[in-house]
């Protein structure tokens, strides 16, 4: 290892240690913990990551976030929230500099959306992607998560594959002027979502070229693609000019980063090393309960953030 990058890493090591046992400490100074050696790569925690330590309280919590180093955060249900909330998580995260993940503007997991061609699905993307231009306005996040929906046992694949891209052009052609990105995600059908139309990698980028529109992304979720086809580096290389987002959950158990087979730590030195400057969200649950899953969590991303630059 260089010396430089040896220095580097002893240095934020020790300071995550530090912070880590500072936090332990149980008396009224606990809140003024700082472990602020910023990460590597933006790692975004939810806004209800470590309400033990920061409370409910979302400002708080992107205080709390910021001062254990990372740079981003996210929160899938920011479209639900109050204009007035959104405005001033967009004003806190601009004054410590940091980023926001896609929320998700479309995600019903229940119904045949994208694969038909009725005219009140239609209708419904549109007004959709109309209060995401809202939320992007108020807000300035940059990408919007949406689930094409189930499959139709009755229509032709190829037919529902023409379909989904005719409805996401249609949406891309809504908020394309304004910048917003639309990332499509896929989920796997084996553990948590069977029956959606879309699962992998290759689908998803196939899809992404046949709408040909610079706001159709794909958010690659790793927990998810582990499970339906691994091969996760390669299908990174693949898919990268497509890539918008990333989520995080390692497998078995969509717990936090080393809890589970994948090996996370050479995933981010790849995805550093390639240059990715956007936000991967922690989208995924605590191995332990409480404060102690709290530093777990922060402990295991400061392990996997520990490449050599």
């Amino acid at each position: 290892m260089k010396r430089r990058n040896f220095i580097r890493n002893s240095a934020v090591s020790g300071m995550a240690l530090t912070g880590l046992t500072g936090i332990l400490d149980t008396s009224a100074s606990e809140s003024k913990v700082s472990n602020s050696a910023k990460f590597n790569l933006k790692y975004a925690p939810n806004l209800g990551m470590f309400r033990e330590h920061a409370g409910k309280n979302p400002i708080d919590n992107i205080k709390f976030i910021a001062d254990q180093g990372f740079r981003a955060i996210f929160d899938n249900g920011l479209m639900k929230k109050s204009p007035e909330l959104q405005e001033k998580i967009a004003n806190e995260l601009a004054r410590q500099g940091m980023d926001l993940g896609p929320f998700v503007l479309y995600a019903d997991f229940k119904v045949k959306s994208f694969v038909t061609q009725k005219e009140d699905v239609k209708e419904m993307l549109k007004k959709k992607m109309q209060e995401g231009l809202e939320v992007q306005k108020r807000t300035g996040v940059k990408t919007a998560l949406v689930v094409p929906g189930r499959f139709d046992e009755k229509l032709e694949w190829n037919y529902q594959t023409s379909n989904v891209i005719e409805n996401m052009r249609i949406c891309c052609d809504i908020v394309g002027k304004s910048g917003l990105e639309l990332v499509m995600e896929p989920l796997n059908a084996h553990t948590d979502h069977p029956g959606l139309f879309l699962t992998k990698m290759p689908q998803a980028k196939m899809i992404c070229v046949a709408v040909n529109h610079p706001s159709c992304k794909i958010v690659d979720d790793m927990y998810h693609q582990q499970i339906t086809e691994g091969n996760i580096i390669p299908n990174i290389d693949m898919c990268w000019n497509y890539i918008g987002a990333f989520h995080i959950g390692d497998n078995p158990g969509r717990k936090e980063p080393t809890t589970g087979e994948i090996n996370y730590k050479n995933i981010f030195k790849h995805i550093y090393h390639k240059g990715y400057d956007g936000v991967l969200c922690a989208e995924h649950g605590k191995s332990k309960k409480g404060k102690e899953g709290e530093l777990a969590f922060i402990k295991a991303y400061r392990e996997v953030d520990s490449f050599e630059i």
